[in-house]
């Protein structure tokens, strides 16, 4: 065992008994199973004043199940990270809310064998994720073939996929901003406003911002976006 691991172990061990000390107040559960993994720690997180802090953490040592503890005041996106000593860093993100999410996965894949299962934010998320991940593969596709067109030479071919490329990218922003509008009850919307679509047409943005509910509009990401747009106008 490493020196550095030493350390984190040590420090993830400590942050374990405060945060035992403080269970009557939490009102988060996260109960996570990372098939394969013998040894690592787990931290619980959250972004704070734009840095990520670690809320709770678990050393693993033969087990693969862990359960992180946290207080929430509201849903909000937190992070799963996983240190195995690799030099390389590991993150799942999810929303969470009161009550009990589960996160499943790999540790070979630990990124893309997530199943989450909790919040309803988190299953708007997944919705959400999935239609992107259909467009991705579609762009892959795209680059694929463009790429293919330029080794052979055929300028006809690769404009084709070039202006296909760029509906595909506008369809991306539209499906965005549409499931935005849809889900104004939703702390979802405010979210996909600040990191899926900051560079969109600032109209658009205002448009997702104007149809918030009060409710929403009063969250964490709700005053995050007012305050970019806010920010923006003053610019």
């Amino acid at each position: 065992m490493t020196n550095l691991y030493k350390t984190l172990s040590l420090f993830a061990l400590l942050l374990l008994i405060v945060s035992c000390g403080n269970d009557k107040d939490n009102n988060f559960t996260l109960k996570g199973n990372i098939k394969g993994l013998k040894k690592g720690i787990v931290y619980l997180q959250k972004e704070n004043d734009s840095t990520i802090i670690n809320i709770d953490s678990m050393v693993i040592s033969g087990q693969s199940e862990f359960t992180l503890k946290t207080n929430l005041e509201e849903p909000i996106l937190l992070y799963l990270k996983l240190f195995k000593n690799d030099g390389e860093e590991h993150f799942i993100p999810f929303f969470a809310d009161k009550g009990v999410t589960e996160i499943t996965t790999t540790l070979k894949h630990f990124n893309y064998d997530a199943e989450i299962k909790g919040s309803k934010q988190q299953d708007l998320l997944n919705e959400y994720t999935k239609v992107m991940s259909k467009f991705n593969d579609q762009n892959l596709d795209l680059i694929e073939a463009n790429l293919i067109a330029q080794r052979d030479q055929d300028s006809i071919a690769s404009d084709s996929l070039n202006r296909a490329s760029q509906i595909l990218y506008k369809r991306k922003y539209s499906y965005t901003i549409q499931f935005a509008l849809n889900n104004k009850d939703n702390i979802i919307a405010p979210y996909l406003a600040l990191y899926e679509i900051p560079s969109a047409n600032p109209v658009y943005v205002d448009s997702v911002y104007n149809n918030l509910t009060e409710n929403i509009k009063n969250s964490f990401y709700g005053k995050k976006l007012g305050e970019v747009i806010a920010e923006r106008s003053s610019k």
